[in-house]
Order: structure tokens, then C-alpha cells, then sequence
């Protein structure tokens, strides 16, 4: 095993430390495993908390700050967090205005935020849950019952967090969360496994010269395994099963926003050239693009692969994408 790191034990922690050394404008508590927006309560805002396990970065920590996530939860390597982090980082938000829970749809994460968020209801605070399920791929998995969620959740904690920086209420973000999340899918593509600093070695067995269609951000099985693929066979088949899935999406000749994501290993120079290939499928079947983001965002350690998600985008969706955000991974417009 060659990894970076000084223990499997403690790697979660030592990751945390190193973010507040490099993030001051962030409140961040190691052992307690909460990341916060310093000033979270000024404003009146309300306050946006997402988590989930540790591996995916810049997911979720990564996205905390001024037009984005007020707070995130990391739990252990692909690991759900625990309800107390999250109650422990829905009052470190809460400014009277009400919490918003964003949950990736797997079922250790759908179990603790919904007991943390009768824990905080308890303790007064009005809490609203957005489940973001947006992956094609598969129906089930060994994760979940329904469809798992995957890169939507970049495009739900961005544009929900500018209608909050805007100062809507909680029903409101609540209401274009669960919008964008409706209006997204996505397809990822595995072309090696990932290696988890506890295991030491790969998660799943991908013979050399093969590839998973249809991988969810942990690893699971997707559609199914072929021998290798190239990037413009990849983009036919991926891009084409998300929008065989958006067809009934309105607004059906509307544009849409692109991620083009890696999932940890794979070099940008790959990932522009397969955008360039993604592109050409959109262009193809008369989709336009109104924004495009290409980079690891969601991502699976250091698992080789991609994935593909696409947003149906009307002009509220295109407005509070383009607000301003600054957070350690998405920054523009401030």
C-alpha cells in the first residue's frame, strides 16, 4: 500500500486538521468531525448541512462557505456520519430561519440524518430534507433501496445555497433543491477500483483491460463490465443513458448544466478530452449547455473513472448557479 497518510486509523482526522490549517476562514473541529462556515448564524439565514463518509472529497467539506453549505459532516471512509455530528452541526447553523438537511441516497446517511433531524426538531430547530437520488445506472444496490446519489448533489448544494445567501426561507430552498434534484442524472464509469487506507489493497476486483459501466462513488456494480472502452464510446453510451432519463424532463428543449467529474485518479487532461467527447454527444442530439464544470468533485479515493451529470437548467437554476460562492472548491463571482 503507498498512501500519503500516517495512520488508517486516523486518517479522517489528519485530513480535517490539514483543511483548517489551509482554510482559517472555516471552523473546523477534528475530533468532533463538524466543518462550519465561520459566521453561520449571522444574516439570518438559513442554514444548509450536508455529510457523509469521507473519501469523496472535495464533497462534502469542500463545499462549505458563502453560497454554499453552511456546515458538513464527515463520517469515516465511505462511512455515513453519526446523527450527533450532524445535530451538533444543524445547531451550530441554525439562526432561528430553519436547517436544511441534503442527503445523498444511501441508507446509513437517509437513517441518521432523519434521527438527527427528529433530535434537532426536539431541541426547536425547523428542519427541512432534500434526498438527492440522481444516478441511472442502477435501481438498487448493496447501498441503497432506490436510485443512488451521486454528482446532482454538487449542483443541489450550490444552487440551494445561493437561494439561502439570498435570504429565502426554508421552504423555499427546500422547494428548489428538491427541483434540481428531480431535474438531474447521472452515469459514472469505473476503469480501475479504489484502494481504502483501512483495506489496504483494491474494493473490488477490475481485471486489466476491463471497465464497470455504471459504478456508484463507493464502488459498487453498475450495468455492467466490457473489455476497454474508448472516451468517445464511453460518452455514447453514459451521456446517452442520462438523457434517455431526462426525455420527460421539462424543460425538454431547454439547456443544461454539464459535469464532467473525475473520480479521484483521473487526470484532468483525461477528463478535458472526454468533456470534449460529451460535448459532441450533447451537440449531436440538440441538447445546448448553458454552464459546464470539468474536475474531481465527487470522488471515489483514488478510483480511476468518470462520471457525467446533466441538470435541465431554467433561468432560476441558471441565476443562482452563477451567484456568487466561495468555499475551498468552488469559487467565482466574489
Amino acid at each position: 500500500m503507498r498512501m500519503l497518510i500516517n495512520n488508517p486509523q486516523t486518517v479522517v482526522a489528519d485530513a480535517l486538521r490539514g483543511l483548517a490549517a489551509a482554510h482559517p476562514e472555516l471552523d473546523v473541529d477534528p475530533e468532533a468531525r463538524v466543518v462550519v462556515r465561520k459566521g453561520a448564524r449571522e444574516g439570518g439565514r438559513v442554514g444548509l448541512v450536508s455529510g457523509g463518509g469521507s473519501g469523496h472529497e472535495p464533497l462534502h467539506a469542500g463545499f462549505v462557505g458563502p453560497g454554499m453549505l453552511s456546515a458538513a459532516c464527515p463520517g469515516e471512509v465511505f462511512t455515513s456520519p453519526v446523527p450527533d455530528q450532524v445535530l451538533r452541526a444543524a445547531k451550530a447553523v441554525d439562526s432561528g430561519q430553519g436547517v436544511l438537511f441534503i442527503v445523498k441516497n444511501y441508507t446509513g446517511d437517509v437513517l441518521n440524518f432523519d434521527m438527527a433531524a427528529e433530535l434537532a426538531e426536539e431541541d426547536g430547530i425547523r428542519v427541512e430534507r432534500v434526498l438527492v437520488d440522481d444516478d441511472v445506472a442502477v435501481t438498487d444496490s448493496l447501498y441503497t433501496a432506490g436510485r443512488r446519489g451521486t454528482g446532482a448533489t454538487l449542483f443541489v448544494e450550490k444552487i440551494a445555497g445561493a437561494a439561502a445567501e439570498e435570504g429565502a426561507p426554508l421552504e423555499q430552498v427546500a422547494a428548489v433543491a428538491k427541483r434540481v434534484n428531480e431535474a438531474s442524472r447521472s452515469f459514472g464509469v469505473a476503469l480501475s477500483a479504489c484502494t481504502t487506507p483501512a483495506k489496504g489493497s483494491p474494493t473490488f476486483d477490475l481485471p486489466d483491460g476491463e471497465l464497470e459501466l455504471g459504478i456508484g462513488i463507493h464502488g459498487e456494480p453498475g450495468r455492467e463490465r466490457r473489455p476497454m472502452m474508448s472516451a468517445r464510446e464511453i460518452a455514447d453510451f453514459a451521456v446517452g443513458a442520462v438523457l434517455d432519463d431526462l426525455a420527460n424532463v421539462a424543460p425538454a428543449d431547454g439547456p443544461v448544466l454539464a459535469l464532467v467529474n473525475g473520480m479521484g485518479a483521473t487526470p484532468l487532461l483525461e477528463l478535458y478530452g472526454f468533456h470534449a467527447e460529451v460535448a459532441r454527444v450533447l451537440a449531436d442530439r440538440g441538447v445546448p449547455v448553458a454552464r459546464t464544470l470539468v474536475g474531481n468533485y465527487v470522488t471515489s479515493l483514488d478510483m480511476a473513472g468518470c462520471s457525467v451529470t446533466l441538470c435541465r437548467a431554467d433561468e432560476e437554476f441558471l441565476r443562482l448557479w452563477d451567484a456568487p460562492v466561495q468555499t475551498p472548491a468552488l469559487r467565482w463571482g466574489r
